[in-house]
């Protein structure tokens, strides 16, 4: 018998979760049911008490995965997929639920058998062990796996291939001189993306109140408007990687969004919620060295981003008016912050100017999302028959909120606070440029799909903005 043909009479068992695919599916199955229903998160204690196969059989009754979006380790499946054509058997051997195992071996077609979580039984380490050895003997098979769950398998199997290794896989790998497949290592860049630092670019709203009040070279105000940012961009990093959490199989189903780290399995969604937990925690303290109104702000922005990741985002016309509400929240944080009032007028204008900005984010999204007519875009209210209302509910906001700005510069306050009033006026026009073109840009497929980001980025826009604010602070002088 030649080496391939004794290799071949050898099964070879592989683990699923971080091995085969990089991603839990326990964790992405319970936000897929918090998703559903979030009071089932006071029926997790409930659910633990009867152990983790409990827990793991709770969670399948309500979820379903998606098979073929998953993140798999493709040299591996490559591998097994090889080794399958010549004939080996392959095992699937995890301790995830039957009905997430079975799914995702139906879809494959190169499993000859599956060894799941199944009743009270958890298929997980020693459990496991016993299944495989009582299967198919003592070094009957090899085995691939990756954590330290998998290490008595490692011991009775004969041979094992440890894949994307934790730290004590890893150590059994090195001390055993076992094969190795490590997994490519997170780089800058990823954590980078898990924060969306480019949204921070949003929260300079917070300086708005500051620089309307013309107390741009007051340090203590300075000071107090660069600790809201900390605190509300940490906050708002926390509520993206929770809201990643939740959208993860809608992710993978996008062109780009499906490289986003967590979608991806470039990190792991336990390693994102220690990351909420500390950018909860920096955000909270930031905020503690503020006026407790400011705090108040937070909370309320942190109560309403989250209702927006569980449900608001999935209804129709409700999703924009919350996001142009989330902007105008900003304005009032740097209020908060800094103790000084915002006008009627700054609400009405922000309120409208966003939401034409809301808009053209949906209307983005209508034009690039391929789905046949009368159907929703997945996550969403919204169908492509519904461009055109968007639009002009889109171009209805952004005149209206230019009007409001005419409005506010022939008003008293505008009389009193600048002694060269007439020097603001370009403001209303510049507002129109910036709304036009950003629609003008979406109907030609040419926006980003965030255009609050894109404006700040937008040479042409900086340039259209730097005039405004120089028009601003002579008006002012």
């Amino acid at each position: 018998m030649d080496a391939r043909s004794d290799r071949n009479a050898i099964p070879l068992a592989v683990d699923l979760d971080g091995t085969l695919i990089a991603t839990d599916l326990l964790w992405e199955g319970l936000f897929i049911v918090l998703k559903k229903n979030p009071l089932y998160f006071f029926l997790l204690p409930l659910w633990l008490t009867g152990g983790p196969a409990r827990l793991k059989q709770e969670i399948a009754k309500r979820a379903d995965i998606d098979p073929t979006s998953l993140p798999y380790r493709q040299d591996l499946l490559d591998r097994l997929r090889t080794e399958h054509r010549e004939g080996r058997r392959i095992v699937l051997a995890t301790g995830t639920p039957r009905k997430f195992a079975e799914a995702i071996a139906a879809h494959l077609g190169i499993f000859d058998h599956v060894l799941a979580t199944d009743g009270p039984h958890n298929m997980t380490s020693g459990r496991k062990c016993a299944a495989l050895v009582a299967a198919y003997g003592d070094a009957g098979f090899d085995y691939a796996g990756n954590s330290r769950h998998d290490l008595k398998v490692f011991d009775a199997a004969r041979n094992a291939l440890v894949v994307a290794p934790d730290r004590s896989a890893r150590r059994w790998q090195a001390a055993h001189d076992a094969e190795a497949m490590p997994a490519p290592k997170p780089t800058l860049r990823t954590y980078v993306k898990m924060l969306r630092m480019h949204q921070w670019l949003k929260n300079s709203l917070i300086a708005v109140p500051m620089v309307l009040s013309h107390e741009y070279f007051n340090p203590d105000m300075i000071w107090q408007c660069l600790l809201a940012f900390v605190s509300f961009s940490a906050v708002a990093s926390a509520i993206y990687i929770l809201n990643d959490f939740f959208d993860l199989a809608l992710d993978r189903k996008h062109p780009t969004k499906r490289n986003r780290p967590f979608a991806s399995g470039a990190l792991s969604i336990p390693f994102g919620l220690g990351a909420i937990s500390a950018l909860l925690a920096i955000g909270i303290a930031a905020g503690l060295f503020l006026p407790i109104e400011f705090l108040g702000v937070l909370a309320g922005y942190l109560a309403v981003t989250t209702a927006y990741s569980l449900s608001f985002k999935r209804m129709l016309l409700v999703d924009v008016l919350t996001l142009a509400g989330l902007y105008t929240i900003r304005v009032l944080a740097g209020a908060a912050a800094t103790g000084v009032d915002v006008s009627f007028w700054l609400l009405a204008f922000s309120i409208f100017f966003f939401l034409s900005l809301a808009l053209v984010k949906r209307f983005v999204e209508l034009r690039t999302t391929a789905i046949p007519p009368g159907e929703r875009i997945a996550g969403r209210g919204y169908r492509t028959d519904d461009q055109e209302i968007v639009a002009q509910a889109g171009m209805a906001s952004a005149f209206s909120s230019a009007l409001v700005l005419a409005l506010y510069m022939d008003s008293p306050a505008v009389r009193e606070l600048y002694p060269h009033p007439w020097l603001i006026w370009p403001l209303a026009p510049i507002v129109l440029y910036l709304t036009m073109r950003v629609w003008v840009l979406a109907r030609r497929d040419e926006m980003h799909d965030d255009p609050v980001v894109f404006i700040i980025r937008d040479w042409r826009s900086q340039i259209v903005v730097t005039i405004g604010a120089v028009f601003l602070v002579a008006g002012g002088w």
